[in-house]
């Protein structure tokens, strides 16, 4: 396959889990990749080498980056190297991201800073040098730039998830900068889209349950279903889809509806307190407005398509 024949792609967070199989599944479709990590691998190698070596190794092209994209320099640097490969980066793949749960009565400032830092600030350091190129390379052509970005975000962004304030407020975030980013990049001709994935990686072992695949069924965490999303949303069959959000996990991909009015409150003049007391119940059940169960909402990815 070669739908990103002679692109040139960054992927952050690809030494292991989620953002490696999306390196692999991105240069099988023969896109260059740069591979970004600061990690390192079982045997004590930088994490991106390591990745790098493995694609080389199958037959793709790739090279490492270790700058740390929670900063801006960090992430001009990753996205001045894309660029110096062939003077254009075609696809941004924002997917790095740590974990520090606790319960709000137990969080730190130092677990909250470093979960802000490498989920939301990591996304938008690369996004603002990635930007800055794809202007002045729009502008020197006069012609749309048609590239890509896939960020990373999570349904504990959607819904809110028990013992993660941190990553799901981070996670929430990236949902807005998303679509910010699809609103004022679409000018350049590039298009920006959400993936919120379930797959099995080092992150979710060991914390989240039944992630084997019972014998015959479909593996719904397996990680290369959520790469073959991301290869899509780089590839010419994606133009046209921008500022979507995406839950992908096993064979299913499910596109999320945005925010829309479900009950209202409305009259002829400014609201005041004694206005919506005596309209309460314009605002939902008891049932409506509780607390939404984590479990249950996630549950919805998958059933429009069940018999």
């Amino acid at each position: 396959m070669d739908e990103l024949k002679g692109k040139v792609a960054v992927v952050t967070g690809a030494g292991q889990g989620i953002g490696r199989a999306e390196a692999r599944a991105l240069a099988r479709a023969g896109a260059h990749v740069v591979v970004n990590d600061v990690g390192r691998a079982p045997d004590g190698r930088p994490a991106a080498e390591d990745a790098v070596e493995e694609i080389r190794e199958a037959g793709g092209s790739a090279e490492p980056n270790g700058d740390d994209i929670s900063t801006w320099d960090g992430a001009e640097r990753l996205i001045g190297q894309a660029v110096a490969v062939a003077g254009r980066l075609d696809l941004l793949v924002c997917n790095a991201g740590i974990i520090r749960d606790r319960t709000l009565v137990n969080l730190t400032e130092a677990e909250w800073d470093a979960v802000m830092a490498v989920h939301l600030k990591g996304h938008a350091g690369p996004l603002h040098f990635a930007a800055a190129h794809w202007k002045e390379l729009s502008a020197r052509t006069g012609e749309p730039v048609d590239a890509a970005v896939v960020t990373t975000s999570s349904e504990a962004g959607l819904y809110g998830n028990f013992g993660q304030a941190n990553y799901s407020a981070a996670k929430a975030g990236i949902v807005a900068l998303t679509q910010v980013a699809a609103r004022e990049l679409g000018r350049y001709g590039v298009r920006a889209n959400a993936i919120c994935p379930r797959a099995r990686t080092g992150m979710t072992e060991g914390v989240v349950e039944g992630m084997d695949p019972a014998e015959g069924a479909a593996d719904e965490w397996d990680p290369e279903s959520v790469a073959a999303l991301t290869a899509f949303l780089g590839t010419a069959y994606s133009r046209g889809i921008s500022g979507q959000v995406f839950v992908v996990h096993g064979p299913t991909v499910s596109r999320m509806r945005e925010w829309t009015p479900a009950d209202e409150i409305s009259g002829s003049r400014a609201l005041r307190l004694d206005d919506i007391i005596l309209q309460r119940e314009l605002l939902g059940t008891a049932r409506d407005t509780a607390v939404v169960d984590f479990a249950e909402a996630s549950a919805r990815s998958g059933r429009l398509g069940r018999p």
